[in-house]
């Protein structure tokens, strides 16, 4: 499969813009006309997630019914308008000698994407690999197989009908973990592993593989609300982050409030009566009997769910010294109306994402107007943040001359 890829990215790398734009349309037009079989397909796996006792969020992430897969094929076409990154020039000068030094941006090359549950990843994941000119091998999660293959199927269908390879979206077929172990050390045919999934996968994902990773592991979101934060933003900016959707990996986790912070009772009850557990300090517990006590482990913790520890910090330096030491690098907010404050945090905080004054829940591709996007990164190297059609792209330098010689 890795030989197959290399050589339909030799073809993806040199095709246009309008070629891979058809390709996708294409591709979206065979999931709608392949709906009676997709959506057979999803009811088999269905039937065997409920066998095999799966639970009903589990269920809930894998189901497919009409309206489900006319999201994705709408998906599949909202990539297909977005802007091609390939060719795009980053920087350009010409030096004293007449050369024009040039870096433009191409396909990082072989993707592999490694996968849990949610079968819309097959379409997504090849659309935004094929729009930005690689060639991507896909393993989705063995409770997914059959949509997979089904959507993978129409996919391919697309692509081939517009000319392209169908080898640039290839799906693992096998449900066997050694396949995952396979990828994962099958440097010089797979450029680059993107995990999505479960703490678990991604964990063994960076500490096998032999190719680099693309990945983050936990989202410890923090929110800080200052000491001249407006107490009504702060109310709605905490519930929102923790209780509009629990589940995502920019959901806050741990609410930090400065001890001068006027008003720390009615944002506590705030959350408190939106039926989130609050875990906190002993200065915290003192302003709620419905809190209960934090435990050690609670400032490293990914809930996920509707609770999120708390605790009383003495200024900016004690928040940003407790995200350094229990944070993971994703989404960190800063709640004031302190310009200068906001500013410090900014620039201190070690965060693929820094937000002032806003909802962590926005740390989304969408959001950030990137459209679909393949995860969020929180490493140092390549991408960080929401990585979408740029992210899955690196550069290359081009220097143009008239026929200069080094003397």
């Amino acid at each position: 499969m890795g030989e197959r890829a290399r050589t339909a990215f030799a073809i993806m790398s040199g095709t246009t813009d309008a070629q891979k734009s058809a390709a996708l349309i294409a591709a979206a037009a065979q999931l709608r006309a392949s709906q009676k079989s997709i959506l057979a397909a999803n009811v088999q796996d269905m039937n065997q997630g409920r066998k095999n006792g799966l639970s009903d969020a589990m269920l809930d992430r894998l189901m497919i019914d009409e309206g489900r897969l006319d999201a994705i094929a709408s998906a599949v076409e909202q990539v297909a308008k977005l802007d091609d990154p390939v060719g795009a020039v980053i920087d350009r000068n010409q030096r004293p000698n007449g050369l024009i030094m040039e870096r433009v941006r191409v396909p990082l090359g072989v993707i592999g994407i490694i996968y849990e549950s949610r079968p819309n990843v097959t379409a997504d994941a090849a659309a935004l690999g094929l729009r930005s000119g690689n060639a991507v091998i896909l393993r989705g999660g063995s409770e997914a197989i059959e949509s997979n293959r089904a959507i993978h199927k129409a996919m391919v269908a697309g692509v081939v009908e517009a000319g392209l390879p169908e080898d640039a979206i290839q799906l693992v077929q096998t449900t066997d973990r050694g396949a995952v172990g396979a990828m994962l050390k099958a440097s010089g045919l797979i450029d680059i592993i993107i995990p999505r999934g479960g703490k678990s996968l991604v964990a063994r994902v960076q500490e096998e593989a032999r190719v680099p990773v693309l990945a983050h592991l936990d989202g410890i979101c923090h929110t800080y609300i200052g000491k001249a934060a407006d107490q009504d933003k702060a109310i709605a900016i905490a519930v929102n982050a923790k209780m509009r959707r629990t589940g995502v990996c920019g959901a806050m986790e741990t609410l930090l409030i400065d001890q001068d912070y006027p008003a720390p009772g009615p944002l506590l009850r705030a959350l408190l009566d939106e039926g989130c557990e609050v875990r906190g300090d002993d200065a915290i517990m003192e302003l709620d009997p419905r809190t209960v006590s934090a435990e050690t482990e609670d400032w490293n913790t990914e809930y996920l769910a509707p609770i999120v520890s708390a605790r009383m910090v003495s200024g900016i330096d004690e928040a940003l010294t407790h995200i350094a030491e229990h944070g993971s690098h994703h989404t960190d907010v800063v709640v004031t109306e302190d310009e200068a404050v906001a500013n410090q945090f900014i620039q201190r905080a070690d965060s693929a994402i820094v937000m002032w004054n806003a909802s962590s829940q926005f740390a989304d591709g969408g959001e950030f107007g990137l459209g679909a996007e393949i995860g969020i990164s929180t490493g140092r190297l390549h991408a960080r943040g929401p990585v979408a059609l740029e992210g899955l792209t690196t550069y290359k330098w081009v220097v143009r001359g008239t026929g200069q010689i080094r003397p």
